[in-house]
């Protein structure tokens, strides 16, 4: 069966994925750029933008792996827009006509529209649905290729609560943001489900790798 993974998801020293005070201007919050300072250094994420620039270290090699394999992606209203998108009929995502997902995205929200066909094969999907439900449809378009799970925190946070998480890869950043929505809130003894390894890199940040023990 696919996996559902999750990958790239950074988190303050804190514990929170994103920032307080979320605008069109400001994706996460006060935290800014800050969280993601780490991946913009890397040769993944200037491939990204198309240009012929950043390192191929360790940073690189994790943040790589955001790709391969994947078929479908699930996110919460939060990732594809700014509070209150759902009243901007025109509102497409944070990511212009060819955001870079290249798949069917799954977009969980209480409000779903119709189906937004975009650029570079990415399509995104509205549903008001529970954790599993929407496993189960995104698994369906995923023709036997995995799952990510895109975020924000608290999408993570309940997959990861109903047990539906294979894989996570979660970036630890050394700042403090002391508002701004958790990830771990409510995931106590998580070392119980999952074998955890983390790697320290010269950029001051250190990769956590969550494996599920009984996949």
């Amino acid at each position: 069966m696919s996996k559902v993974r999750v990958h790239n998801f950074t988190t303050s020293l804190d514990g929170f994925g994103t920032g307080e005070g979320q605008t069109q201007a400001a994706p996460f919050g006060h935290a800014g750029e800050r969280l993601h300072e780490w991946m913009f250094a890397t040769r993944f994420w200037g491939e990204m933008i198309g240009a012929q620039s950043g390192h191929s270290g360790a940073d690189h090699a994790f943040a790589a792996m955001h790709e391969p394999g994947i078929g479908a992606e699930i996110m919460g209203a939060g990732k594809f827009g700014p509070p209150g998108w759902q009243d901007d009929p025109d509102h497409r995502g944070w990511w212009g006509p060819n955001p870079p997902f290249h798949t069917p995205v799954f977009v969980l929200t209480h409000r779903p529209r119709p189906s937004i066909e975009m650029e570079g094969g990415t399509t995104f999907h509205f549903l008001n649905t529970t954790p599993a439900e929407a496993l189960n449809v995104a698994r369906e378009a995923a023709g036997g290729q995995d799952i990510r799970l895109g975020g924000g925190p608290t999408v993570v946070r309940d997959f990861v609560a109903e047990g539906l998480v294979d894989h996570m890869h979660v970036v630890q950043v050394p700042v403090l943001l002391g508002r701004g929505v958790r990830l771990w809130d409510g995931l106590e003894s998580l070392e119980e489900a999952y074998d955890i390894e983390t790697v320290s890199t010269p950029s001051g940040v250190t990769h956590l790798t969550f494996t599920a023990k009984t996949r």
